[in-house]
């Protein structure tokens, strides 16, 4: 099914890029810089001027074999998401839960990852059929919430964004995430026009996630040594 492969690209990611910016322009030239850097999903977010042309264009050059994925953010109603999706977006984010929004895009095959802070957020987004919940602002939490709100819901899968750096991705993905959104600080130099400073932070980022998903693996058939 068509969601469950970009659903299967959003974890294999890892990195969600969150990008705000003032002119669509300057939008194009981060999201270039930040691919550029080895980061493979990026969230074109509603508050940038023309976020649905930005999302064209990128979709447009950015084909399915590439392997990077074009997601549309901050998207606070259904008529949103249908643009969203008709310009090309492969999921959809908000800032919190929209039933109707979660609707459109089950109709249309594409991911909805809404914003939610509590278990009874949660719990209704799950109901609508919502396959990852961003924990936002993840600021406002430790990566030992995770554990607490996986206790009672098991297989709720969860991307951090807020507030997540290079040094604590570590904490949150050991915590049990799939992804973490990323922006603030990967995104600083862009005031100053300096892109090639994206890159080399986006770049960072993604070593980091490596080195993460290495380790684990290493833990994880250290375990099954010891097993046998």
């Amino acid at each position: 099914m068509k969601k469950m492969r970009i659903l299967q690209r959003i974890e294999k990611a890892g990195v969600i890029a969150v990008l705000r910016g003032e002119t669509k322009e300057e939008v194009l030239k981060t999201s270039h810089a930040v691919i550029k850097g080895g980061i493979m999903s990026i969230e074109i977010t509603f508050t940038v001027p023309e976020a649905n042309e930005i999302i064209k264009e990128l979709s447009d050059y950015y084909k399915e074999d590439t392997g990077i994925l074009i997601g549309a953010g901050t998207v606070l109603d259904a008529t949103t998401a249908r643009l969203a999706i008709i310009a090309g977006a492969q999921y959809i984010v908000s800032p919190s839960f929209n039933h109707k929004t979660a609707e459109m895009c089950n109709l249309y095959q594409i991911p909805y990852l809404p914003g939610c802070m509590t278990i009874t957020e949660m719990e209704t987004a799950l109901k609508s059929g919502v396959d990852i919940v961003k924990l936002f602002p993840g600021s406002v939490y430790s990566p030992s919430i995770v554990k607490a709100f996986k206790a009672p819901l098991p297989y709720l899968n969860i991307m951090p964004t807020g507030g997540v750096s290079i040094d604590s991705m570590a904490e949150w993905f050991k915590a049990g995430v799939v992804a973490v959104g990323v922006g603030g600080h990967l995104f600083e130099s862009v005031k100053i026009g300096d892109f090639d400073k994206v890159t080399s932070l986006a770049a960072q980022y993604m070593n980091k996630y490596y080195e993460i998903k290495k380790s684990a693996r290493h833990q994880k058939n250290s375990s099954k040594i010891k097993l046998i």
